[in-house]
């Protein structure tokens, strides 16, 4: 059974974690395979944007796989350190993808999965799903949402997060932004495939140029932000032209990506 699913249909490639048994935990394999389609996506010019999420409805993901770590203590082998090694970290990768990416939430995301739904631009979820970091509670260090909570909520709400390992319900996410919707779970397919068609109805290269821009300006001076020129230009390019010719002729835009 392949560990990670991935289909591009309609200009979203749509990325599963394909280990239900295992709450879609994070192994070595499923990591690295998740790097190598999100930047395969990243690459693909007829990709648009992304939809990731987990199989079944118990977890989105539940984070690091505990089992294969205890695995590789036991037998002396080199424990998988954040921002070490050979690749890039899965989260720094899914946050460089300069294209939109979405989060479909459809169980408990914790720990490493919690992680790597922070990566993501935007998350909606079930009406079930609770997100937290619990690596207080594992002897964990949390590397990534150390960085990225407190940029995301306030510094109490993810100090708290942190400090209490204790998950936060559905309401209270979506309350402080970490979850941009909450649906009931049979809705949830559709209202994600509603939020993607959405955002795909636009023009491409804008959608790249606003994710770069956001990223790569977002602790930069306004004055600084402002002067970057980073992704590709839609000022310059052929989609714009026919955006405001479609706009004119009240028609809906044909978008090429160029």
């Amino acid at each position: 059974m392949d560990e990670v699913l991935y289909e591009v249909r309609d200009h979203v490639a749509y990325v599963t974690i394909n280990r239900p048994e295992r709450r879609n935990a994070l192994d070595t394999k499923t990591t690295r395979t998740l790097i190598e389609r999100f930047t395969e996506a990243g690459e693909d010019s007829d990709v648009w944007a992304i939809s990731l999420t987990g199989a079944g409805d118990k977890a989105f993901c539940a984070g690091g796989d505990l089992k294969e770590f205890d695995e590789i203590a036991r037998s002396g082998g080199r424990f998988p350190m954040p921002m070490t090694g050979v690749e890039r970290n899965l989260y720094e990768v899914v946050l460089e993808t300069y294209k939109p990416v979405i989060a479909v939430i459809n169980g408990a995301v914790l720990a490493g999965g919690c992680e790597l739904a922070l990566a993501c631009d935007l998350r909606i979820a079930a009406d079930h799903a609770v997100i937290g970091m619990p690596e207080a509670k594992r002897g964990m260090g949390a590397n990534y949402a150390t960085v990225l909570l407190p940029r995301l909520v306030p510094r109490a709400v993810a100090l708290e997060m942190l400090y209490t390992g204790d998950p936060l319900s559905p309401e209270q996410a979506l309350h402080w932004g970490l979850f941009n919707r909450v649906v009931p779970r049979e809705e949830l397919p559709d209202a994600a495939e509603g939020l993607v068609r959405r955002i795909v109805g636009n023009a491409p290269l804008t959608l790249r140029r606003y994710k770069e821009m956001t990223t790569k300006g977002w602790e930069l001076p306004v004055h600084n932000a402002l002067r970057l020129n980073v992704g590709p230009n839609p000022y310059l390019s052929e989609d714009r032209e026919e955006g405001i010719r479609a706009f004119v002729e009240k028609r809906p835009p044909r978008w090429t990506g160029r």
